[in-house]
């Protein structure tokens, strides 16, 4: 049995960082489904932690978190190798020191010294009374990976409902994510390790309301203004870097893999902060008509795949590739349309299967071309090496799989909570039983109009 003791922080600074125990349902689950009420700040530590030792795939662990001065102190038992123990803890306090999470502390302040943080203050922002009055809190990626992860996903903000249920697991947007991977070929003790947020906006805040337009107090200024910008106040950077390159992770010449999630028809703010932030980095195109001999227009279009260096001094480049946001799909997919684009319902899935393949390449080759990663992705799940649609799968089955994640995303039910009508195992019996060349939307398995429309714009976290 494996033990570290650990101090992870001051209590003064973590107590900012983690969300107060009071935020949280009585009771929410544990990493193992049980139920527990988190007391006190303690308590929220080690739910977190416990989070992010399961997803990391430790076994038989405990947590045990305590003060010592003016220090949280944990102490962390596992049936693991000492030293991968011992590289967590290390890691753990990286991410929440002077390097890491801390550095959100100043973007904070910024905001507060200029009287824009949280402008809709006590005001609801959004029909949804479960939201209620708009509340925002630091939150940075608590509760996932630490060093097991093997991708990254980039994103805007995450949603208060992770702070209510203290875990990232039970949105919306991750239980889709999580079926998408399965579908693309994760194996299941896998599916957690390519789930790994960092957002370029590190606040909580209600789902809707906060970036669906007009109402957009997440812009990308925000994140290049107050989370981007001189070494104490370099947030997105500085943890972009740590969480791309864990230990032993990543090839000699490429970090892990990151998805750049948004498009413009749905939360474009991260893929807008990397065009500004790496605008020399990115592709360009010249302005029209000709000639023109100045700089181009930098461009981050969904399934661009290419490479970066997150600092000019980082020792390795970073594969990338465009994505959309995980959730867009069910919330702005729709029949119809230019089968050749978004927000066609078979364009979006196919899409999202290029985005998950383009991850699952890199655990086998973490040094492959990410130009060639979204080749091989392309044609497995398009039939051609760009990606231009309509999807056609060389493989029945991947055809079958875009019918079934479409049928999930067409059909929701409402209560308890907004959830896919559909399991995966029933969306697939629906598309092979229908007899109809797996089109999700041809009789008799399209929606009709009682099936859309029964909820909300989903959370973007």
């Amino acid at each position: 049995m494996a033990f570290v003791e650990y101090s992870l922080g001051s209590i003064a600074v973590l107590d900012q960082l983690f969300p107060p125990h009071s935020f949280a349902f009585d009771p929410v689950k544990n990493y193992q489904g049980q139920d527990v009420t988190l007391s006190s700040q303690q308590d929220v530590i080690r739910q977190y932690t416990q989070n992010s030792l399961a997803a990391d795939g430790f076994q038989n662990f405990s947590v045990k978190v305590g003060t010592v001065g003016d220090q949280y102190v944990l102490a962390i038992e596992a049936d693991d190798p000492q030293a991968r123990l011992d590289a967590f803890a290390e890691r753990h306090v990286l991410l929440f020191g002077p390097e890491g999470a801390r550095k959100a502390l100043q973007g904070k302040a910024l905001l507060e010294e200029l009287g824009v943080w949280n402008p809709m203050s006590g005001y609801p922002v959004n029909t949804d009374r479960t939201d209620g009055l708009c509340k925002w809190h630091l939150f940075p990626p608590l509760g996932l990976n630490v060093i097991g992860q093997r991708g990254i996903l980039l994103m805007h903000y995450p949603p208060w409902q992770v702070l209510q249920q203290a875990t990232f697991l039970e949105v919306m947007t991750m239980s889709r994510w999580n079926t998408v991977l399965w579908a693309a070929g994760a194996k299941a003790g896998e599916v957690p390790r390519y789930r790994t947020i960092v957002d370029v906006n590190p606040i909580a805040a209600p789902g809707s309301g906060q970036s669906e337009y007009p109402n957009d107090y997440f812009p990308i200024m925000m994140a290049s203004g107050f989370f981007t910008g001189p070494p104490e106040r370099d947030y997105v950077r500085s943890m972009l870097e740590l969480y791309l390159s864990p230990p032993d992770a990543g090839g000699s010449e490429y970090t892990l893999p990151l998805l750049i999630c948004g498009s413009p028809l749905y939360d474009p703010q991260a893929p807008g902060w990397v065009r500004t932030t790496y605008k020399d980095q990115m592709p360009q195109i010249p302005p029209q008509p000709p000639p023109y001999d100045g700089p181009g227009i930098p461009t981050l279009e969904v399934l661009q795949a290419g490479t970066l260096r997150i600092r000019p001094d980082s020792a390795r480049k970073t594969p990338y590739l465009a994505a959309n946001h995980m959730i867009a799909a069910g919330v702005t997919g729709v029949c119809g349309g230019d089968p050749t684009k978004i927000p066609n319902i078979r364009m979006y899935e196919a899409q999202d299967l290029v985005a998950a393949s383009f991850l699952l390449q890199y655990a086998e080759n973490p040094d492959l071309d990410p130009v060639e990663a979204r080749r091989q992705a392309c044609m497995r799940w398009f039939g051609n090496e760009s990606g231009t649609g309509p999807p056609k799968p060389p493989d029945p089955r991947d055809n079958q799989i875009i019918c079934a994640l479409a049928q999930m995303d067409l059909f929701f039910v409402a209560e308890p909570t907004p959830h896919p009508r559909y399991t995966f195992e029933e969306a697939m019996e629906r598309c092979a039983g229908a007899n109809n060349g797996d089109d999700p939307c041809a009789a008799p398995i399209e929606p009709g109009p009682e099936s859309w429309g029964c909820i909300e714009k989903g959370p973007p976290g």
